[in-house]
């Protein structure tokens, strides 16, 4: 059973590879566009409140891991809250994506190809661990459980989890899959969750965007045409 289980494991591996190698980027994706800025800046905004929150005053000590962390955007981003680069760390999957992140981050970030469901750490090794639509990417139920049990794994006893991602389906993706709150439970039992429904809906950002950034603003505030989750997830305290 537990051979299968691999195998049908690593054809889902290959299978992410798959899509993730297919995928271009484009101009959606780069600070000109509008629409990118303001929900890139919105998920910024609360995500700091949230660690602010958690009682991080500062990244300057705080040791990060982000999985699937792609060509680095998310690590830089620490970086430029204050973290420092040697304890900045990334794993993603594609090495072509490796490669770029290397190139992209400052000198000292550790950066390394792998999968998340058998993380190369040791345990309660970070005080931060980040995902950010890696869980909706994954169609395999035993994947995503294996890679939240080794998010928690590597999360300090103190630390915390940042997820990001979609809790609606994409009709037009069939690649990805919603995750929605009582799934999220159930991936970390037994933990605490501060949980928003964030980001409007992207294409509705993307048509309104250039016209009122204020519109987006209020749209995204009423919450019903939100389609993530961004979540900060602790370790139960004894």
């Amino acid at each position: 059973m537990e051979n299968k289980t691999i195998t049908s494991l690593r054809f889902e591996e290959a299978r992410i590879r798959d899509v993730y190698a297919r995928r271009q980027d484009t101009d959606r994706y780069s600070w000109f566009n509008p629409a990118y800025r303001v929900m890139i800046q919105e998920q910024e905004k609360i995500m700091l409140r949230l660690l602010h929150q958690h009682g991080v005053q500062s990244l300057d000590e705080q040791s990060i891991l982000e999985i699937g962390c792609g060509k680095g955007f998310w690590l830089r981003e620490f970086i430029k809250w204050g973290a420092q680069p040697k304890n900045v760390t990334g794993i993603e999957l594609l090495p072509g994506r490796v490669e770029e992140a290397k190139q992209l981050c400052p000198e000292g970030v550790h950066i390394e190809n792998g999968s998340a469901i058998d993380l190369p750490f040791r345990d309660e090794q970070f005080d931060v661990v980040l995902q950010s639509t890696v869980f909706s990417s994954v169609l395999d139920p035993e994947m995503k459980i294996r890679i939240a049990r080794e998010m928690v794994r590597v999360m300090k006893k103190h630390g915390c989890i940042i997820w990001y991602d979609f809790h609606v389906n994409n009709p037009w993706n069939s690649d990805v899959r919603g995750v929605k709150k009582h799934e999220m439970y159930k991936l970390f039992p037994d933990c605490q969750f501060s949980l928003h429904r964030v980001t409007l809906a992207p294409p509705i950002t993307r048509r309104l965007a250039s016209y009122s950034l204020l519109g987006c603003h209020l749209l995204e505030k009423l919450k019903i045409l939100n389609t993530h989750y961004l979540a900060l997830i602790t370790k139960p305290v004894n």
